[in-house]
């Protein structure tokens, strides 16, 4: 992250002043480090057990149980030294030495921004289909705990990934749960006065916004954008409604928002990755909002643009066959953004 980068406590719109500890638990709820060190699991387990064991969210626990259970479970002395402690190990583990600074402090590499399109966290956050979001999921795991300044860029989708549900008579039927923002461990993006962050991408005829999602992994952070703002056309606010959904109009739209969208994300919050990290093809629009950002900065050509920004751009790729990559016609009207 850069020094201008804008900074923003996600806790201050979700805590509840006069309930004691409330903050101290959702410090702890809303960073998904719990979703591999399951160290606080059972802090919520004794908030609500029959919740903990059906959700697995700590966000959903702490904010559906009463105020008057988490001011009564604040009173158990073991309980609240076991919160003091979490809280602690946390605060520490955050601003101790890393494997990256131990070893990489002189480099001139400050920035990773990651882009895919799923990330698996935690089941909490069902955003995700598979392999891919599990790779995706596991290198912010692993940047946070190294030390790696890595930023992750993806989008929140309303209804994420199907469920199966196997009927009595064997035929599968496709579930579509609605992700609720409010219950999900995620919280909005604010600009330097406190508003809600949102990106503008225009498109032939009409205006897409998309809202700014953040959620904390550790030392490593996720960025999320979604279509669902009540200033776009209905049928606009379901671009981010599924994952691998749609035809193929759907996925050439949901590939700019997360490439387009995204880069310019990462431009408004004053963050200036030195890489850029495409997990498969889907993001390769960001190669093209970063080559024009370096045109407006220096007023070269698109060729040289992308010459001089190609080195700090890396794929992987996670299933290296054709049918593993969307392809779309060279004619596509009404999709491309304009300026």
């Amino acid at each position: 992250m850069t020094s201008k980068e804008r900074v923003y406590n996600p806790l201050r719109a979700f805590m509840p002043v006069d309930v004691e500890g409330f903050d101290s638990l959702a410090e702890l709820a809303l960073d998904l480090r719990w979703s591999w060190n399951h160290s606080a699991d059972e802090l919520w387990r004794q908030l609500d057990p029959e919740l903990w064991e059906l959700t697995h969210n700590p966000w959903i626990v702490l904010k559906t149980v009463s105020r008057q259970r988490i001011t009564e479970i604040m009173a158990n002395g073991s309980f609240r030294a076991t919160l003091d402690e979490l809280l602690r190990a946390r605060r520490e583990a955050g601003e101790s030495p890393t494997w990256y600074s131990r070893n990489y402090s002189g480099r001139d590499l400050k920035h990773i921004a990651y882009f895919s399109m799923e990330f698996m966290l935690s089941e909490a956050l069902p955003i995700y289909s598979g392999g891919l979001g599990n790779v995706a999921g596991d290198q912010l795991k692993a940047a946070s705990d190294l030390g790696v300044p890595v930023t992750g860029v993806g989008l929140l989708y309303q209804q994420g990934y199907f469920r199966q549900v196997i009927e009595r008579d064997g035929t599968q039927r496709a579930m579509f749960p609605f992700n609720d923002p409010g219950q999900l461990p995620i919280t909005p993006v604010r600009d330097e006065s406190g508003e809600w962050l949102r990106i503008q991408l225009r498109f032939p005829g009409y205006v897409l916004w998309l809202r700014a999602w953040q959620v904390t992994v550790g030392r490593a952070r996720l960025l999320l954008l979604d279509s669902n703002d009540a200033a776009n056309f209905p049928a606009h606010r379901g671009i981010t409604s599924e994952l691998y959904g749609g035809g193929p109009e759907l996925r050439l739209q949901q590939e700019m928002v997360l490439g387009l969208g995204g880069w310019k994300l990462l431009t408004a919050l004053g963050a200036q990755p030195e890489v850029c990290h495409l997990n498969e093809g889907h993001a390769a629009f960001v190669v093209l909002a970063r080559a024009k950002s370096f045109m407006d900065e220096t007023g070269v050509s698109f060729d040289i643009a992308l010459a001089a920004t190609r080195a700090g751009n890396v794929f992987t790729t996670h299933t290296p066959v054709a049918a593993g990559f969307d392809t779309f016609p060279r004619s596509a009207p009404g999709l491309c953004p304009r300026r």
